[in-house]
């Protein structure tokens, strides 16, 4: 009897009209949740002075939603990996959208901080998003696909700039709240024609339904799927795939039918998203490559939201630290020059995106990562002193353009050194762990700049960038090119 794997189902049928509505849908979650996370930039001044609140409380507001992300990201994780894509994506997109919306409804700051934390919870779902859209894609355009999924983060950086720039010119900051949230309720609307992943079906030996989804997307894309039957192919970590030159050559996982494999599915199944998951990621084939993840993402993550803030307090910084008592007076001035600022440095991410697609296809992920992390340090050095405002602008547009590319290339090659048991709970950990420089950087970007101590602040950002570019280096595996297990 013909056979066939998802794998040669994605392959046959090409990226065509189904793939795009998932890309449609998952990079909506994306754009609503980058929203989300860029509102702090503008809310946190806004909420200082109207509740009178002292910078580290300030800061607080950051650190919160960070550490509800750290939450979630690791529960969302789990629970994919337990019941379903579909699962953890609707109650993510439900908690996100309900505190949200509350939120803007806060009596006072404490109530402010604890729906910010739920928001975060929430918002610690998005490694779902990009990990459910690859496995619909076929390998050969996974790495391009992922970059275009990416647009939808920087779209959405740009919507809330240019949403806080209108907003909050003439409304307060708990519309801009409201605002905010409306992307996400969209998502709930439409839940009902998001797809379960068929490879995630096919790990929970539900083979007919895996096939239905493969059926509707061939139908969809007005093509044939394989003859024969969909068959389970057994996990194989990547690094047991590269470390046997026979497999590198031919391909060497032998399928297994769901009749022949019922049992070993089914066994599986049973463990798939639970301890067995976490046992997978600490497997000697795959200590050293969860480790190295974990600390770049807490770099990147850590870079990333730290240049976010950046933008907003190292000019506020400079004119403090530099100007006389008398030249405090240009608030109006300073919150257009916030905006622009920011508006300005969230167009960077799409020349990032653009690098990035470019050289991850030339030099593989690995390289493409180092790459962008060293030049995200050459950026960054010259902000160790005070710079005029525009070459500030400059070097921090520079800058985020190389952390936004580092960043898509990592959420591409993390999926992919992971197999489909243990991919959603392995990305939800590192982006547990990358949370925790999200915790951190508002206490650098936030707390030591306002305390004038600018140059200390900058080297602790190139030393947590640099120590990431030779973690890249020391990655075990390439993945480009490689099959999704």
């Amino acid at each position: 009897m013909e056979t066939y794997t998802t794998d040669d189902a994605l392959t046959a049928m090409g990226f065509g009209r189904f793939q795009a509505l998932v890309l449609v849908y998952a990079g909506t979650g994306w754009l609503a949740d980058s929203m989300e996370l860029m509102l702090l930039s503008f809310v946190g001044p806004l909420v200082r002075q109207q509740w009178d609140v002292s910078p580290q409380y300030e800061s607080l507001l950051s650190s919160v939603v960070f550490t509800g992300m750290l939450i979630g990201a690791c529960s969302w994780g789990y629970i994919s990996d337990k019941y379903g894509r579909r699962t953890a994506l609707l109650f993510s997109i439900v908690l996100t959208t309900g505190a949200g919306f509350v939120s803007a409804l806060s009596p006072n700051y404490r109530s402010l901080l604890a729906f910010r934390f739920l928001v975060g919870v929430g918002v610690g779902g998005t490694h779902v998003f990009s990990s459910w859209f690859l496995e619909f894609v076929p390998a050969k355009n996974r790495g391009a696909w992922m970059i275009v999924f990416s647009v939808f983060w920087t779209i959405g950086t740009i919507m809330e700039a240019s949403l806080a720039w209108v907003v909050l010119s003439g409304l307060s900051w708990r519309w801009l709240l409201a605002f905010t949230a409306l992307p996400c309720s969209v998502l709930l609307l439409l839940f009902v024609i998001a797809p379960e992943s068929p490879r995630y079906l096919c790990v929970q030996n539900r083979m007919s339904d895996a096939t239905h989804v493969l059926e509707r997307m061939a139908k969809t894309n007005r093509v044939a799927l394989p003859p024969g039957v969909l068959t389970y192919q057994k996990e194989t970590h990547l690094a047991d795939h590269l470390s046997n030159p026979a497999n590198s050559q031919s391909g060497g996982h032998l399928p297994v039918r769901e009749s022949d494999g019922a049992v070993d599915n089914a066994a599986m199944s049973s463990k798939s998203g639970g301890v067995a998951a976490v046992r997978k990621l600490f497997s000697p084939k795959l200590l050293r490559s969860t480790l190295l993840i974990w600390f770049v993402w807490f770099a990147n993550s850590f870079a990333y939201y730290g240049l976010v803030l950046l933008t907003s307090q190292l000019s506020d910084a400079n004119r403090r630290c530099t100007a006389s008592a008398g030249q405090k007076s240009e608030a109006q001035q300073k919150n257009v020059n916030l905006y622009k600022d920011v508006f300005i440095t969230s167009l960077a991410e799409f020349p990032g995106l653009v690098i990035s697609a470019i050289i991850v296809d030339w030099f593989g992920r690995k390289a493409t990562m180092w790459i962008l992390l060293f030049g995200c340090c050459a950026f960054l050095g010259p902000l160790a002193v005070h710079q005029k405002e525009s070459l500030t602008t400059a070097l921090l547009f520079g800058a985020r353009a190389c952390g936004m590319g580092s960043s898509t290339v990592l959420c591409l090659y993390a999926p992919e050194v992971y197999p489909t048991s243990a991919r959603s709970t392995g990305v939800g950990i590192a982006t547990a762990i990358g949370k925790i420089g999200g915790i951190v950087c508002p206490l650098i970007a936030v707390g030591m700049l306002r305390s004038c101590h600018q140059m200390e602040a900058v080297l602790v950002f190139e030393l947590v960038l640099g120590l990431a570019g030779v973690a890249c280096i020391l990655f075990p595996v390439e993945t480009k090119g490689r099959e999704m297990k």
